[in-house]
Protein backbone atom coordinates (compact mmCIF):
# COMPACT_ATOMS: atom_id res chain seq x y z
CA UNK A 1 0.00 0.00 0.00
CA UNK A 2 1.43 3.36 -1.02
CA UNK A 3 1.71 5.42 2.18
CA UNK A 4 1.23 8.73 0.35
CA UNK A 5 -1.98 7.56 -1.34
CA UNK A 6 -4.18 9.51 1.05
CA UNK A 7 -7.60 8.26 2.09
CA UNK A 8 -10.69 10.30 1.20
CA UNK A 9 -14.07 10.14 2.95
CA UNK A 10 -17.32 12.04 2.42
CA UNK A 11 -20.87 11.86 3.68
CA UNK A 12 -23.86 13.05 1.65
CA UNK A 13 -27.30 13.66 3.13
CA UNK A 14 -30.28 14.12 0.82
CA UNK A 15 -33.12 16.27 2.11
CA UNK A 16 -35.94 17.47 -0.16
CA UNK A 17 -34.02 16.19 -3.21
CA UNK A 18 -31.05 18.39 -2.31
CA UNK A 19 -27.72 16.75 -1.59
CA UNK A 20 -25.71 18.20 1.29
CA UNK A 21 -22.09 17.00 1.15
CA UNK A 22 -19.66 16.89 4.09
CA UNK A 23 -16.04 16.01 3.25
CA UNK A 24 -13.10 15.15 5.42
CA UNK A 25 -10.95 17.45 3.30
CA UNK A 26 -12.90 20.37 4.79
CA UNK A 27 -11.48 19.76 8.26
CA UNK A 28 -14.19 17.35 9.44
CA UNK A 29 -13.44 14.21 11.38
CA UNK A 30 -15.62 11.43 9.91
CA UNK A 31 -16.11 7.86 11.09
CA UNK A 32 -18.47 5.26 9.58
CA UNK A 33 -19.07 1.78 10.94
CA UNK A 34 -21.55 -0.67 9.48
CA UNK A 35 -22.46 -4.10 8.20
CA UNK A 36 -23.98 -5.49 5.00
CA UNK A 37 -25.10 -9.05 4.25
CA UNK A 38 -26.79 -11.24 1.66
CA UNK A 39 -29.62 -11.99 4.11
CA UNK A 40 -33.03 -10.32 4.05
CA UNK A 41 -32.21 -8.16 7.09
CA UNK A 42 -31.51 -4.46 6.65
CA UNK A 43 -27.93 -3.27 6.29
CA UNK A 44 -26.88 -0.81 8.99
CA UNK A 45 -24.45 2.04 9.42
CA UNK A 46 -23.51 4.55 12.11
CA UNK A 47 -21.78 7.76 11.04
CA UNK A 48 -20.07 10.17 13.45
CA UNK A 49 -18.98 13.62 12.31
CA UNK A 50 -16.93 16.01 14.48
CA UNK A 51 -16.22 19.69 13.79
CA UNK A 52 -19.46 20.44 11.94
CA UNK A 53 -20.53 24.06 12.16
CA UNK A 54 -23.50 24.79 14.41
CA UNK A 55 -25.64 25.69 11.41
CA UNK A 56 -24.92 22.30 9.76
CA UNK A 57 -25.57 20.44 13.02
CA UNK A 58 -28.84 22.27 13.58
CA UNK A 59 -29.93 21.59 9.99
CA UNK A 60 -29.30 17.84 10.22
CA UNK A 61 -30.83 17.50 13.70
CA UNK A 62 -33.95 19.36 12.57
CA UNK A 63 -34.29 17.64 9.19
CA UNK A 64 -34.03 14.14 10.69
CA UNK A 65 -36.14 14.77 13.79
CA UNK A 66 -39.18 12.47 14.20
CA UNK A 67 -41.17 15.62 15.00
CA UNK A 68 -40.35 17.19 11.64
CA UNK A 69 -43.54 17.59 9.60
CA UNK A 70 -41.58 16.75 6.45
CA UNK A 71 -41.81 12.95 6.33
CA UNK A 72 -39.92 12.46 3.07
CA UNK A 73 -36.97 10.02 3.27
CA UNK A 74 -33.65 11.39 4.49
CA UNK A 75 -31.05 9.44 2.56
CA UNK A 76 -27.43 9.09 3.61
CA UNK A 77 -24.54 8.06 1.34
CA UNK A 78 -21.12 7.01 2.60
CA UNK A 79 -18.28 7.21 0.08
CA UNK A 80 -14.62 6.48 0.64
CA UNK A 81 -11.47 5.67 -1.26
CA UNK A 82 -8.01 6.93 -2.00
CA UNK A 83 -6.73 9.81 -4.05
CA UNK A 84 -5.33 7.43 -6.69
CA UNK A 85 -8.72 6.00 -7.69
CA UNK A 86 -11.29 8.35 -6.16
CA UNK A 87 -14.48 7.68 -4.25
CA UNK A 88 -16.56 4.50 -4.29
CA UNK A 89 -19.92 4.02 -2.59
CA UNK A 90 -19.74 2.06 0.66
CA UNK A 91 -23.29 2.46 2.00
CA UNK A 92 -26.65 3.98 1.06
CA UNK A 93 -29.57 4.07 3.50
CA UNK A 94 -32.12 6.15 5.36
CA UNK A 95 -31.32 8.09 8.54
CA UNK A 96 -33.31 6.72 11.48
CA UNK A 97 -31.92 8.93 14.26
CA UNK A 98 -29.54 11.81 14.91
CA UNK A 99 -27.91 12.77 18.20
CA UNK A 100 -25.15 15.06 19.44
CA UNK A 101 -22.56 14.56 22.14
CA UNK A 102 -21.62 16.84 25.00
CA UNK A 103 -19.10 19.70 24.50
CA UNK A 104 -16.29 20.48 24.01
CA UNK A 105 -15.86 18.15 21.02
CA UNK A 106 -19.43 18.06 19.75
CA UNK A 107 -19.99 15.00 17.59
CA UNK A 108 -23.09 14.38 15.49
CA UNK A 109 -24.05 10.71 15.25
CA UNK A 110 -26.38 9.48 12.50
CA UNK A 111 -27.83 5.96 12.58
CA UNK A 112 -29.03 4.53 9.27
CA UNK A 113 -30.76 1.45 7.84
CA UNK A 114 -31.11 0.33 4.24
CA UNK A 115 -34.47 1.23 2.62
CA UNK A 116 -35.96 1.95 6.03
CA UNK A 117 -38.41 4.49 4.59
CA UNK A 118 -40.00 1.75 2.49
CA UNK A 119 -40.99 -0.24 5.60
CA UNK A 120 -43.90 2.14 6.15
CA UNK A 121 -45.25 1.77 2.61
CA UNK A 122 -47.89 -0.95 2.33
CA UNK A 123 -48.57 -2.48 -1.07
CA UNK A 124 -50.58 -5.25 -2.68
CA UNK A 125 -49.66 -6.90 -5.97
CA UNK A 126 -50.84 -9.81 -8.09
CA UNK A 127 -48.97 -11.28 -11.05
CA UNK A 128 -50.31 -13.25 -14.02
CA UNK A 129 -50.98 -16.97 -13.69
CA UNK A 130 -47.48 -17.75 -14.93
CA UNK A 131 -44.98 -14.97 -14.24
CA UNK A 132 -41.21 -15.03 -14.53
CA UNK A 133 -39.28 -14.65 -11.30
CA UNK A 134 -37.22 -11.93 -12.97
CA UNK A 135 -40.39 -9.96 -13.79
CA UNK A 136 -41.62 -10.24 -10.19
CA UNK A 137 -38.21 -9.05 -8.97
CA UNK A 138 -38.29 -6.14 -11.42
CA UNK A 139 -41.71 -5.07 -10.16
CA UNK A 140 -40.50 -5.27 -6.54
CA UNK A 141 -37.40 -3.19 -7.32
CA UNK A 142 -39.46 -0.50 -9.06
CA UNK A 143 -41.87 -0.25 -6.12
CA UNK A 144 -38.90 0.36 -3.79
CA UNK A 145 -37.21 2.84 -6.18
CA UNK A 146 -34.24 0.51 -6.60
CA UNK A 147 -32.29 -0.75 -9.59
CA UNK A 148 -32.50 -4.49 -10.15
CA UNK A 149 -29.41 -6.68 -10.49
CA UNK A 150 -30.74 -10.11 -11.46
CA UNK A 151 -28.23 -12.97 -11.67
CA UNK A 152 -30.33 -16.01 -10.81
CA UNK A 153 -31.70 -18.87 -12.89
CA UNK A 154 -35.12 -17.71 -14.03
CA UNK A 155 -38.23 -19.76 -13.30
CA UNK A 156 -41.99 -19.61 -13.72
CA UNK A 157 -44.03 -18.66 -10.66
CA UNK A 158 -47.72 -19.60 -10.56
CA UNK A 159 -50.31 -17.20 -9.07
CA UNK A 160 -47.86 -14.93 -7.26
CA UNK A 161 -49.55 -12.58 -4.80
CA UNK A 162 -48.10 -10.26 -2.20
CA UNK A 163 -49.58 -7.96 0.41
CA UNK A 164 -47.69 -6.13 3.13
CA UNK A 165 -44.76 -3.81 3.77
CA UNK A 166 -42.77 -2.81 0.70
CA UNK A 167 -39.51 -4.17 2.09
CA UNK A 168 -41.18 -7.46 3.05
CA UNK A 169 -41.15 -8.24 -0.66
CA UNK A 170 -37.51 -9.22 -0.16
CA UNK A 171 -38.55 -12.12 2.07
CA UNK A 172 -41.39 -12.89 -0.33
CA UNK A 173 -38.95 -13.27 -3.22
CA UNK A 174 -36.52 -15.27 -1.09
CA UNK A 175 -39.29 -17.74 -0.21
CA UNK A 176 -39.90 -18.53 -3.89
CA UNK A 177 -36.74 -20.65 -4.06
CA UNK A 178 -34.33 -22.31 -1.65
CA UNK A 179 -31.44 -21.36 -3.89
CA UNK A 180 -31.82 -17.57 -3.85
CA UNK A 181 -30.06 -14.68 -2.19
CA UNK A 182 -32.31 -11.60 -2.19
CA UNK A 183 -30.97 -8.45 -0.57
CA UNK A 184 -30.42 -4.71 -0.96
CA UNK A 185 -26.95 -3.28 -1.46
CA UNK A 186 -26.84 0.50 -1.75
CA UNK A 187 -29.40 1.40 -4.45
CA UNK A 188 -29.75 -2.08 -5.90
CA UNK A 189 -32.10 -4.98 -5.26
CA UNK A 190 -29.93 -8.03 -5.90
CA UNK A 191 -31.35 -11.44 -6.78
CA UNK A 192 -28.78 -14.17 -7.38
CA UNK A 193 -28.16 -17.86 -6.92
CA UNK A 194 -27.05 -18.45 -3.34
CA UNK A 195 -24.18 -20.77 -4.31
CA UNK A 196 -22.62 -18.39 -6.84
CA UNK A 197 -20.94 -15.00 -6.39
CA UNK A 198 -21.92 -12.00 -8.46
CA UNK A 199 -20.60 -12.23 -11.99
CA UNK A 200 -17.48 -10.13 -11.55
CA UNK A 201 -13.84 -11.04 -11.14
CA UNK A 202 -12.74 -12.25 -7.71
CA UNK A 203 -11.10 -9.89 -5.26
CA UNK A 204 -7.64 -11.32 -4.49
CA UNK A 205 -6.49 -10.90 -0.89
CA UNK A 206 -2.84 -11.49 0.01
CA UNK A 207 -0.03 -9.77 1.87
CA UNK A 208 0.62 -7.47 -1.10
CA UNK A 209 -3.00 -6.40 -1.66
CA UNK A 210 -3.98 -5.15 1.78
CA UNK A 211 -4.60 -8.22 3.98
CA UNK A 212 -4.49 -7.35 7.68
CA UNK A 213 -3.39 -10.16 9.98
CA UNK A 214 -4.14 -13.81 9.28
CA UNK A 215 -7.40 -15.12 7.78
CA UNK A 216 -9.47 -17.03 10.34
CA UNK A 217 -11.23 -20.27 9.43
CA UNK A 218 -14.92 -20.44 10.42
CA UNK A 219 -17.69 -23.04 10.22
CA UNK A 220 -18.78 -21.75 6.81
CA UNK A 221 -15.45 -20.69 5.42
CA UNK A 222 -13.28 -17.76 6.41
CA UNK A 223 -13.17 -14.37 8.09
CA UNK A 224 -10.58 -11.93 6.79
CA UNK A 225 -9.75 -8.24 7.30
CA UNK A 226 -8.21 -6.06 4.61
CA UNK A 227 -7.84 -2.44 3.59
CA UNK A 228 -10.85 -0.74 2.02
CA UNK A 229 -10.92 -0.93 -1.78
CA UNK A 230 -13.17 0.12 -4.64
CA UNK A 231 -14.01 -3.42 -5.77
CA UNK A 232 -15.32 -5.58 -2.91
CA UNK A 233 -19.05 -5.98 -2.42
CA UNK A 234 -21.31 -8.23 -0.42
CA UNK A 235 -22.29 -11.22 -2.56
CA UNK A 236 -19.08 -10.96 -4.56
CA UNK A 237 -16.19 -13.37 -4.91
CA UNK A 238 -13.00 -13.49 -2.85
CA UNK A 239 -9.74 -15.35 -3.43
CA UNK A 240 -7.42 -15.73 -0.44
CA UNK A 241 -3.69 -16.38 -0.75
CA UNK A 242 -2.16 -16.61 2.71
CA UNK A 243 1.41 -17.69 3.43
CA UNK A 244 0.86 -18.04 7.19
CA UNK A 245 -2.43 -19.97 6.97
CA UNK A 246 -2.46 -21.86 3.64
CA UNK A 247 -5.48 -23.89 4.82
CA UNK A 248 -7.55 -20.76 4.18
CA UNK A 249 -6.42 -20.40 0.59
CA UNK A 250 -9.09 -20.72 -2.09
CA UNK A 251 -12.19 -19.10 -3.56
CA UNK A 252 -15.07 -17.80 -1.46
CA UNK A 253 -18.42 -16.00 -1.65
CA UNK A 254 -18.78 -12.96 0.65
CA UNK A 255 -22.03 -13.25 2.64
CA UNK A 256 -21.25 -10.55 5.22
CA UNK A 257 -19.14 -7.43 4.76
CA UNK A 258 -18.42 -5.12 7.69
CA UNK A 259 -16.73 -1.76 7.23
CA UNK A 260 -14.89 0.50 9.65
CA UNK A 261 -13.81 3.78 8.07
CA UNK A 262 -12.20 6.91 9.52
CA UNK A 263 -10.39 9.74 7.82
CA UNK A 264 -8.31 10.69 10.87
CA UNK A 265 -8.12 7.46 12.87
CA UNK A 266 -6.53 4.06 12.25
CA UNK A 267 -9.51 2.08 10.84
CA UNK A 268 -9.93 2.01 7.08
CA UNK A 269 -10.86 -1.57 6.29
CA UNK A 270 -13.38 -4.23 5.39
CA UNK A 271 -13.94 -7.42 7.35
CA UNK A 272 -15.41 -10.11 5.11
CA UNK A 273 -17.09 -13.32 6.22
CA UNK A 274 -17.26 -15.71 3.31
CA UNK A 275 -18.26 -19.29 2.54
CA UNK A 276 -16.05 -21.71 0.64
CA UNK A 277 -16.94 -22.39 -2.97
Amino acid sequence: MNEIDSRIVRISVEVNNKLNVYEGSNGLSIKAVGSKSTSTKQNECTVTIVNLSQSNRDFLLTATSPFNANKTPKQLIVEAGRESYGYSTVFVGNITSANISQPPDIALTLKCLTANYQKGNMIGTTQANNAKLSDIAKSAAESMNLNLLYQAIDKQVVNYQFSGSNTAQISGLKNLSNNLDVYIDNNQLIVKNSNKPLATQFKVIDMDSGMIGIPELTEQGVKVKYFLDNFSRVGGGLTIKSQLNPAANGDYLIYKLDFDIANRDVPFYYTAEAKRL
